[in-house]
């Protein structure tokens, strides 16, 4: 074994540079265009306009920053976007995986039917307004739950994590019955540890999605400044500066509390602001994904 990884042939050499080079190229196309925005939102806005930006700020500043920060909505609506990350993920995850375990078990008659309809309403909705009409005969329009309650339960999810159910060994669940175990200490004590890797997987989509969402709160809550969202929040911001681009005076239009500020600008600064904290939050959220593969890894 240690002579033939010492003598490696022409052809291994070749193979491992080939392979090494496409790794460059995917993470330079991953990594510039998260860069190059990065580099323009720390640019003077009115210099942007010029173009030519691309790995670092031509005139720097810290200007557009500071026109977002500078709005007071921005924290409060920031704590209303963490708190319907957090508990949007966990009753979602929480959910999907009691329904999930329920139409896994061979004993239960209705499994395949209840799979059925939920594959259904993966193709099928009633529309945007039924949905709104929904909501608001259900006293949801104008609360924090209308953010939680309608994605409490996500079809896709509930596929996922019954497959990775399914391809649990089934002697656990039966030795557990045999010693009396109920259903739910099987299902929280057996099956969700061994679920760990793919609702740690869930956790995360469902996270982004929730942190990203604004076009619920448009709908919903546009009408209440303290249920509003980050993303609903610097998108008005945008829309302001879009809308003030359009005046004649273009450069007065554009000038908030003495700093100059364009569209360009602001979407990137918009898209670092937005961007920033799922990057911090990431690592943590793999190390937990990595410690549920570890855990999960025991199969039949």
């Amino acid at each position: 074994m240690q002579t033939s990884a010492k003598y490696r042939t022409t052809e291994d050499l070749v193979i491992d540079i080939v392979v090494y080079t496409v790794m460059i190229i995917v993470m330079i196309a991953t990594l510039y265009p998260f860069w190059n925005i990065l580099a323009i939102s720390l640019n003077d806005a009115l210099d942007s306009i010029r173009g030519g930006i691309y790995l670092w700020p031509r005139k720097f500043t810290l200007n557009n920053y500071r026109v977002i920060l500078s709005n007071p909505d921005i924290y409060h609506a920031t704590l209303i976007s963490v708190l319907r990350a957090v508990i949007g993920s966990l009753t979602n995850v929480l959910s999907c995986l009691m329904v999930a375990y329920a139409i896994s078990r061979k004993d239960y008659i209705f499994r395949r039917f209840i799979s059925k309809v939920i594959v259904f309403t993966m193709y099928f909705s009633g529309g945007l307004i039924p949905t709104y009409l929904l909501m608001k005969n259900l006293h949801l329009v104008g609360t924090f739950w209308v953010y939680i309650l309608p994605g409490m339960v996500s079809a896709f999810n509930i596929i996922v994590i019954r497959s990775y159910i399914d391809g649990l060994p089934q002697s656990l669940i039966e030795s557990a019955k045999i010693d009396g175990a109920s259903e739910y200490r099987i299902l929280f004590q057996i099956i969700m540890p061994l679920c760990l890797p793919v609702l740690a997987t869930v956790t995360l989509w469902v996270a982004v999605g929730q942190w990203n969402a604004w076009f619920d709160t448009f709908l919903y809550n546009s009408g209440k400044p303290e249920l509003s969202t980050l993303q609903f929040e610097l998108q008005k911001i945008l829309q302001s500066v879009q809308s003030a681009s359009t005046n004649p005076d273009f450069s007065a239009s554009l000038t908030s509390s003495g700093r100059t500020v364009t569209p360009t600008a602001i979407r990137a600064t918009m898209t670092v602001v937005a961007t920033l904290p799922i990057l911090f939050v990431y690592p943590f959220l793999q190390r937990y994904f990595i410690h549920g593969l570890t855990i999960g890894s025991i199969k039949e």
